[in-house]
């Protein structure tokens, strides 16, 4: 192993110096340990008990996707899995992870996963900000003092920060497969690659572009501020703790029965890929793995979600992981390879090594793909549905082959009913305004309304033009056969349905942000029943 430069260990010494002066009020993580909890909340939750197992017994056709997948491809291996909540329900594999000796793929199979790594770097970094050593506004140049000196496109551009770097908006030229080949690299080489200079194909803070050495830069971040490389902090605080035993940054340490060799396909034949080492650039992509451990790290993201009052059992702060989830530098997006084939107004952002989609029903979708020399790789996951899928192989940028495969097992849960997101309880207040609002707009009691209107609902639309409304719509309902019962849409809003002998009153309601809440607004909608 190669000698740090005194250099390189002065820089450490200082950043962790300057690291361990910060005060709380320095950071901008939020404190949650002295929170006031309304003890009413309660979280979404799945309707179905039988959730997991009716899931687990519909994926017995999803092989075949993979099969056809490695087959159509030309994928020497590849391995699955789907995990539902904590729990890996469905696995497997097919082909080999080297075509000489021919041994199948398992679930323990070790593969590289590639950008797939990027998220666990930006976890090491959010951790050590949750433990105020560093701040993700905090310039990049106080950790890499070379990046002070780089040439600006433009004199009112911002200074990178952590942030710029996390979320792929440092102004840096995307670098695939550039990046692919300098995963080796020495932290001293990448330092010095900085100092040497790096043009900027945007402005900071400006646009999204995908930078594999601003996530190597990130590395070298967590390693100061740390005082240990990377991957020893990500391996001992991320890892360990969740029992992912398996999961390594260097192949010559990974029994040779369970590394999958990478290769291309060219000339009708496999070409065998050369395995680069671990090095600098691994925070941007060298982690090996298997689809046993990977699927411990996707129950960790989902178990984020819902936000919910429980002890936290870490490695990091469940706020912090639905905080790598959140979207930035968002644009349209189409991707007719998606479930569903839905790819229109679908919004496609970044978040802290996750890439980060919404789609027109609202679905949540969080994951990445992964590619580098030998091997491809793809994993998303749907924190709303409890659900996640992922796919591993060795064949070079087969990430896109993957996710396809991903995708039809994915339609095929929605296709049988089996892709439903948790229901919302309805808020004790929530509740009891819908019992009140339902008599308000069929009686109009003035001592119900000095109870429950807020100050704003006649000044916006006059009582008597509500009542004559409310009375025009419900008299074209006929004889009132029941009222429904509230849809909430969030705590303090929601709808509910007045059915009529001759048609229906959907009423629209929404709570006020006070102490009591109070009604601020009612819409009425008539649906007369079809003909």
């Amino acid at each position: 192993m190669k000698r740090r430069s005194i250099p390189y260990i002065l820089l450490v010494a200082v950043v962790m110096l300057l690291s361990a002066c910060r005060t709380p009020d320095s950071d901008k993580a939020p404190a949650t340990d002295a929170l006031l909890v309304n003890k009413e909340y309660t979280a979404p939750q799945f309707s179905e008990p039988e959730r997991i197992r009716l899931i687990a017994d519909a994926l017995s056709e999803a092989h075949q996707y993979y099969v056809d997948c490695a087959r159509t491809n030309h994928l020497p291996g590849v391995v699955y899995g789907l995990v539902v909540d904590d729990s890996l329900v469905f696995s497997g594999g097919y082909g080999t992870i080297d075509t000489e000796t021919m041994l199948p793929v398992t679930e323990q199979s070790l593969f590289r996963i590639a950008s797939m790594t990027k998220s666990f770097t930006a976890m090491a970094i959010l951790k050590l900000r949750d433990e105020v050593k560093l701040s993700l506004s905090d310039q990049a140049s106080l950790y890499i003092p070379g990046l002070a000196n780089l040439e600006y496109p433009t004199s009112d551009a911002p200074p990178i920060t952590i942030f710029n770097l996390l979320t792929m908006s440092a102004g840096f030229p995307e670098d695939n497969p550039w990046g692919d080949r300098f995963l080796d690299i020495t932290p001293e080489v990448l330092i010095e690659q900085v100092n040497k200079g790096i043009p900027f194909s945007t402005v900071p803070s400006h646009h999204y572009e995908y930078s594999n050495l601003g996530y190597g830069l990130l590395g070298q971040i967590v390693s100061i501020v740390s005082g240990i490389p990377f991957q020893g902090y990500i391996s001992k605080n991320l890892l360990e703790p969740l029992g992912m035993k398996h999961t390594l940054w260097e192949f010559t340490l990974a029994p040779d029965s369970l590394l999958a060799l990478g290769y291309r396909w060219e000339n009708d034949g496999w070409t065998p890929q050369a395995l680069l080492h671990d090095g600098a650039f691994g925070a941007m992509g060298g982690l090996i793995t298997s689809m046993a451990d990977f699927s411990k790290y996707v129950s960790l993201h989902l178990s984020a979600w819902p936000p919910r009052s429980e002890p936290e059992k870490g490695p990091v702060k469940r706020s912090t992981l639905r905080e790598m989830h959140r979207m930035n530098n968002p644009t349209l997006y189409s991707d007719p390879e998606r479930f569903g084939n839905n790819s229109n107004s679908t919004m496609l952002g970044y978040g802290f090594g996750l890439r980060v989609i919404k789609d027109q029903q609202g679905v949540l979708e969080v994951g990445h793909n992964g590619g580098l020399p030998g091997f491809g790789s793809s994993y998303m996951f749907y924190p709303e549905q409890g659900i996640g899928i992922m796919a591993f192989c060795n064949l070079t940028y087969g990430g896109g082959p993957v996710r396809s495969a991903n995708y039809k097992v994915i339609e095929s849960l929605i296709d049988q009913g089996l892709f439903n997101p948790r229901s919302l309880p309805v808020s004790p207040v929530l509740a009891k305004r819908k019992e009140q609002v339902a008599e308000l707009i069929m009686q109009w009691d003035p001592q119900l309304e000095k109870e429950i209107v807020a100050a704003n609902l006649y000044l916006d639309i006059s009582r008597e033009v509500r009542m004559a409304e409310a009375r025009d719509l419900l008299g074209q309902c006929g004889e009132i056969v029941s009222v429904g019962p509230v849809d909430p849409e969030n705590q303090l809003r929601g709808s509910f349905v007045i059915e009529g002998s001759q048609g229906n009153v959907k009423v629209y309601f929404t709570l006020s942000p006070e102490a009591e809440p109070r009604v601020q607004w009612i819409t009425l909608e008539f649906i007369p029943f079809e003909q």
